[in-house]
């Protein structure tokens, strides 16, 4: 079988060209015409290049330098990593910028299949992360941020005091009254009312003696971007700790004019932060023991990360050491066989604490301006705009737990069911609101079909198709909603309906061979109703894999269907980036299950 072959003829069926795509002028700022109804401009946009797409609801001009710094940064990764010029398929990451940090947490967007660290307390949450099947989202505010080391104390609640100590005598000083309260008293009571202003917490109410170091904004989505780079292009299974650290080291990404490009450099309070923490022995890290020693939430940040990290990558001696370290692990290895692949740990604890004290190398790069080109940014619509966070939300909010016989994890799922409902309730209220919105039908189609509303899904998809027929999309969910459809009809009328599921998906690919979307649902057409798939699905299910390779649900499915068909080793090898991941994921523990079940 060949991945190569499938642009999917699926059921081998012929169907007619696609109506026209509707393009609109992207230089258009006026309100747009959507099914006889004007549909205003947002202030959110979005700026796409040839391998990111950034939205923001904020200034074009840092949109703009942003989308163009990473596609400069994938230029730059290509290079270090021998992948200039090398044929991409794979799905643009679908990256959201969201402003302050309370409205970031307020869509409380759980990550189910990345978490870095577990670093201390003292610096932020994470970003979202989410390979998701049709493509991998990453969110994250776009306001820098900082980590407090030690809290100083608020200039407010001593300047009070201080003005009292050292107000220079004045003629009302003596005869001073509840009328005439003197200059010191009231410069006191003016600083005091700061407080209440500011809140004693707020940013705005300065300390002293406090010890910061800043965080970046641009910082956290540069890191992001890196470690999306390293799981889609070279899909296999890594140590936490090198993912986090490798996604660190192009955290200060520098660009100068359109020739020079600058990574590696230390983060800014690099030393403060490493002097603030006792340093993890490399030995727990390299073995993985660290990820399960309480003391590491205590010590272990994202500059520990990139302080091994960067020695690593950044020595000739130690660099072949630290291959043969990812090989082992990538093959299947334990991180404590991989490990000895450095020799003396002990040694090379020394030259980590040597290399922390030592100035630290970076590298410049120049390049021609054209290897990363300007994005093209566009203005959303309002209708657009409404589900951009809805799309973001969207993985956590459907997710349920497996039914379990365990009381407490029972609650759980329950809860979750309850959490997910009123989600959709919420979705298809303000799907209502935007009737001619193809993305408000989309959104909802693939909710519903993600929670097993087969019926609903099928009514949000033909909406989808009024307003665009022969989006791709929307014939994939009209697809799944006929499957789930046909697998509880009557057995008589399955094979006809499922028959019929199949020629819609089958449209689906034709419309856009490079989605992934209707080669999955195509596969699971089979696997859910119970039947082997035949060769041209699995087929399908190769090149999901290729479309995504950061996203483990079609690793696993394609797992499954090789280890059924007997083809242990292929099987071993779509299985081992889920099952020893860096992250935990909801399909990992599955994985490890069909993993041990292979013959050895």
């Amino acid at each position: 079988m060949r991945a190569q072959r499938v642009i999917l003829t699926l059921a081998l069926i012929a169907f007619p060209a696609l109506a026209d795509a509707q393009v609109a002028n992207p230089d258009q700022d006026a309100a747009i015409v959507v099914q006889g109804q004007r549909d205003k401009p947002s202030n959110w946009r979005q700026a796409e290049t040839d391998h990111v797409m950034v939205i923001s609801d904020g200034g074009e001009k840092d949109l703009t330098r942003i989308a163009h710094n990473l596609e400069r940064l994938h230029f730059l990764l290509s290079v270090l990593l021998n992948r200039v010029d090398q044929p991409d398929q794979t799905v643009k990451l679908r990256v959201t910028l969201v402003g302050e940090g309370a409205e970031f947490d307020a869509m409380d967007l759980r990550n189910l299949r990345y978490s870095p660290g577990p670093y201390v307390s003292a610096f932020p949450a994470p970003a979202y992360y989410d390979p998701r099947e049709d493509g991998a989202v990453f969110a994250a505010s776009r306001f820098d941020q900082k980590v407090t080391l030690e809290r100083g104390q608020s200039l407010a609640n001593i300047l009070p005091d201080l003005v009292r100590a050292t107000a220079p005598a004045t003629p009302d000083t003596p005869g001073a009254s509840p009328e005439n309260p003197g200059l010191a008293a009231t410069l006191s009571a003016s600083y005091a009312g700061s407080v209440a202003r500011f809140g004693r917490d707020d940013p705005m109410a300065l300390s002293v003696n406090e010890v910061a170091v800043p965080l970046s904004a641009e910082g956290r989505i540069y890191a992001g971007y890196a470690r999306h780079f390293l799981l889609t292009n070279f899909p296999h299974a890594y140590p936490r700790w090198y993912v986090d650290g490798f996604g660190e080291m192009f955290a200060t990404l520098a660009v100068e004019g359109d020739a020079r490009i600058e990574y590696g450099r230390a983060p800014d309070g690099y030393r403060k932060v490493l002097d603030k923490y006792a340093r993890m022995p490399v030995a727990d890290i390299l073995t993985g023991r660290y990820l399960n020693d309480r003391k590491t939430s205590a010590r272990w940040t994202p500059f520990h990360a990139w302080a091994l990290t960067h020695m690593l990558f950044f020595s000739n001696e130690r660099k072949g050491q630290l291959h043969a370290y990812l090989a082992t692990i990538a093959a299947g290895g334990s991180m404590e066989q991989a490990a000895a692949a450095f020799g003396d740990l002990a040694k090379l604890q020394s030259e980590l604490i040597a290399y922390d004290r030592a100035k630290m190398p970076y590298e410049q790069m120049s390049y021609p301006a054209d290897r990363a080109a300007e994005p093209i940014v566009r203005r959303l619509s309002e209708g657009e705009a409404a589900f951009v966070k809805g799309r973001l939300e969207l993985g956590a909010r459907v997710a349920v737990p497996p039914a379990s016989d365990d009381a407490k994890l029972e609650k759980l799922r329950q809860a979750a069911i309850a959490r997910r409902d009123d989600w959709l309730k919420d979705l298809r209220r303000d799907a209502a609101r935007y009737p001619a919105n193809l993305d408000a039908q989309l959104l909802l189609a693939e909710a519903e079909c993600r929670s097993g509303n087969g019926s609903a899904c099928a009514g949000a998809a033909d909406r989808a198709l009024a307003l665009a027929p022969g989006n791709s999309d929307a014939l994939a969910w009209q697809g799944t909603a006929q499957t789930e459809t046909a697998i509880a009809a009557p057995v008589g009328q399955r094979a006809a309906k499922l028959k019929a599921a199949r020629v819609t998906i089958a449209r689906a690919n034709r419309a856009n061979s490079e989605s992934p979307l209707p080669l999955i649902a195509y596969y699971r057409s089979f696997s859910d109703a119970g039947e082997t798939p035949p060769d041209v699905a699995i087929e399908g299910l190769m090149k999901a894999r290729d479309l995504v390779p950061a996203s483990p649900a079609p690793r696993l499915m394609l797992g499954e269907a090789l280890a059924k068909r007997g083809s242990g080793e292929a099987a071993r090898q779509a299985l081992i980036p889920v099952a020893n991941g860096a992250y935990e994921t909801p399909e990992a523990a599955e994985a490890r299950m069909v993993l041990a079940s292979l013959p050895k």
